[in-house]
């Protein structure tokens, strides 16, 4: 079976289990073989073909995540996603994110582009002063080696935030 954009844009990542439950060994290797088989099939040419499909691959990256993690979906001259990063690991509230490395990635890959993503374990993937700071650092950061900051995304329980479409980048 090949899974296609469109229909990975369709799928929840929204946990099923009551809250405060938590998954046992068993189900968390259930998850980790149905993200590494959505790693494999998904084309990763159509993951920028939308930005909701782009949300949909990130929520599903960080969705089996209880601490915050931060990566960074490195992009080619033709749009086109060359790798997506995980540069930090934080804990249930926080992560520290140091724009050198996120340069260091972007130079080592020629990318010509980024997204940078986090999750919110928490479930409220409303960004904090600290988010809103951090983006534009990194947007200035990013520029000076003409690296352009395509979004911010921020993914809580299946939800997304969006600084782009937030009018924030």
């Amino acid at each position: 079976m090949q899974i296609k954009s469109e229909d990975l844009a369709t799928y929840s990542v929204e946990p099923q289990i009551p809250s405060g439950e938590r998954l046992t060994p068993g189900e968390w290797r259930v998850v980790d073989t149905a993200l590494e088989l959505l790693r494999k099939r998904v084309n990763r040419a159509d993951v920028l073909s939308s930005p909701s499909l782009v949300k949909s691959y990130l929520a599903i990256q960080a969705a089996k995540f209880d601490v915050e993690v931060f990566s960074v979906l490195y992009v080619d001259a033709q749009n086109r996603p060359i790798e997506l990063v995980e540069l930090h690991r934080g804990t249930l509230t926080q992560t520290s994110v140091y724009p050198r490395e996120v340069l260091k990635h972007a130079l080592r890959l020629n990318a010509c582009s980024a997204i940078i993503t986090h999750n919110h374990p928490s479930g409220n993937p409303q960004p904090s002063e600290a988010d809103k700071a951090l983006t534009q650092t990194l947007k200035k950061a990013l520029a000076m080696v003409d690296v352009r900051l395509l979004d911010h995304i921020i993914t809580a329980a299946g939800a997304t935030y969006s600084f782009a479409e937030a009018g924030l980048v």
